[in-house]
């Protein structure tokens, strides 16, 4: 069981590293555009701060060293993602960026980390965390709802990062996984949460990726019908 267990989080692990990594291609384009055109940063935001309380979390949690490397690497790459985002975002989108990572990645992660260091201890430090950290990583699942909803409206999936959401079900379904095996229920209702939610945006993603096809269908039966209208009616016979 140890050895299958060992297996599950090496696997989440790697899967974990893939989902943090899926969004280069889309600050390639931020990067080469110089523009986050209308990308939002709060998923970031709140990845990092999950990640941060995790990485925590799995240092501090006995034989939880699995969790703490992974999001280790996490909060690395989503400090890079930030800074990105902040140095190529306009101006109010730089502001609200900029006030949300000063309050969420600042001062409730300095706040929370230096109240559990020297005012908790033992599985009460433990048990803390694990509730925050809990909170967060379904917040952090739930941070793409907003572009899910502007997927409907605008019935494109253009700022819905395709691997992203693939790479959120992976990750839901391993760690819910690993969540049993290891009887850590802290790492289980948010994972699977997030394999619910990550089914949902794969739902959502399936039906709105080609919303071309049928608007050209619809652009083609208008023109047909504009066509028919503008061709001569066939005059009636003369009677004699």
């Amino acid at each position: 069981m140890e050895n299958l267990t060992f297996i599950i989080g090496v696997i989440g692990n790697i899967i974990s590293i893939l989902m943090f990594l899926s969004p280069v291609e889309t600050f390639k384009r931020i990067v080469k555009n110089r523009s986050t055109e209308d990308f939002d940063s709060l998923p970031y935001i709140c990845t990092l701060l999950n990640s941060s309380l995790w990485t925590y979390y799995g240092i501090i949690k006995p034989g939880s060293y699995l969790v703490s490397t992974v999001n280790g690497f996490g909060v690395i790459v989503e400090t890079i993602y930030i800074a990105l985002f902040l140095r190529f975002a306009h101006q109010k989108l730089r502001n609200k960026t900029a006030i949300l990572v000063g309050v969420l990645n600042v001062g409730i992660l300095a706040t929370t980390l230096l109240l559990a260091q020297f005012l908790l201890h033992g599985q009460m430090r433990i048990n803390v965390i694990g509730f925050l950290s809990t909170g967060l990583n379904i917040i952090m699942y739930s941070s793409p709802l907003g572009v899910m909803k502007m997927v409907v409206t605008t019935k494109s999936v253009e700022y819905m990062p395709f691997l992203l959401s693939v790479f959120l079900f992976l990750n839901g379904g391993v760690w819910t996984l690993y969540a049993v095996l290891v009887s850590d229920w802290f790492l289980g209702v948010p994972n699977g949460m997030g394999l619910f939610l990550g089914a949902v945006q794969l739902v959502v993603y399936a039906i709105y990726r080609n919303p071309n096809s049928s608007k050209q269908i619809v652009e083609d039966l208008e023109h047909g019908d504009q066509t028919e209208r503008l061709l001569p009616q066939s005059s009636s016979p003369t009677q004699e």
